[in-house]
């Protein structure tokens, strides 16, 4: 991917961040690194080969979150969250994206088992839902594992990342908190997501916020599965950026045990269990599902 175009998919960021609400100095983030990146007399792609991470960084404007941004465009083409924002974000696409699953395999997990991340995948494919499904034999399973460590970076992950980096259930449900009070209020700016909507509508509300260093995106899941069991405006995803990777939660009411009718991050239940028990503070609770 030449510079220019990299500078245009920055600056086309920076455009729907300000056109949705987003803060204004991440605004600017973008508008400096697509800038940046403009005037470099190397190509990125040159300069990652040669130097890493470390060359990204060095780069004027780019810090961690935007270096991360443009290794992915350099190694993929594209920007998940350029997609997202701009109402394009495809989960299927992007299990299919992964060597072993193909567009049938990919259509199915995410309906029948609801993974809509290459976390999640990965996750099925270490705890045998993969297996469960589609009968996949060890050598495959053993490749799309691979796989995935590659894309997800495990390892850098592992060294860098600290278990106290990782968002608390209290800080996720207050940002759940945010947007589901300000969708109810008709305070957010809607996109018109791909997926799901023939007439081409923008009715998906988005709120772009933050809660200290990190930046987080809430959309209601837009999903087969959301869709199927009528849980569109109850399921919240929340994209955390915070430099090294990108995180990614969904926020459900839980329909079981003691939990119920709680709102609670999904594999996280045991988190969520404890959050509540010492919570002083009133217990959130699911806003009424819109017909």
């Amino acid at each position: 991917m030449h510079n220019v175009e990299i500078g245009r998919q920055l600056e086309e960021i920076a455009d729907l961040l300000e056109a949705q609400q987003a803060n204004p100095f991440r605004v600017q983030a973008y508008r400096r690194a697509a800038a940046s990146v403009r005037h470099l007399s190397k190509p990125v792609a040159e300069i990652w080969r040669e130097q890493g991470d470390q060359g990204l960084r060095a780069i004027s404007g780019v810090g961690e979150r935007l270096a991360t941004a443009l290794r992915t465009l350099v190694r993929t083409g594209r920007l998940p969250m350029l997609d997202r924002l701009r109402g394009e974000a495809d989960p299927v696409a992007l299990l299919e994206s992964v060597p072993g699953i193909g567009p049938v395999l990919a259509e199915r997990l995410h309906d029948e088992l609801g993974i809509d991340s290459l976390e999640g995948l990965e996750a099925a494919a270490h705890d045998n839902r993969l297996t469960d499904l589609a009968g996949i034999g060890k050598k495959k399973l053993a490749g799309i594992i691979d796989s995935l460590a590659t894309r997800l970076g495990r390892v850098r992950r592992e060294r860098h990342a600290a278990v106290a980096d990782v968002p608390s259930v209290q800080e996720l449900l207050d940002v759940d908190r945010e947007y589901r009070e300000k969708a109810a209020a008709d305070q957010l700016p809607k996109i018109a997501p791909r997926r799901f909507n023939p007439k081409g509508e923008a009715w998906l509300p988005i709120l772009h916020t933050h809660r200290g260093d990190r930046n987080y995106t809430a959309l209601y899941s837009n999903t087969a599965r959301a869709h199927q069991l009528g849980r569109i405006r109850d399921w919240v995803v929340l994209y955390c950026d915070e430099g090294l990777d990108e995180r990614q939660a969904t926020v459900i009411t839980s329909q079981r045990g003691s939990l119920l009718g709680k709102r609670i991050v999904r594999g996280r239940e045991n988190d969520c269990e404890q959050f509540y028990r010492a919570a002083t503070i009133p217990e959130t609770h699911s806003l009424a599902q819109a017909k």
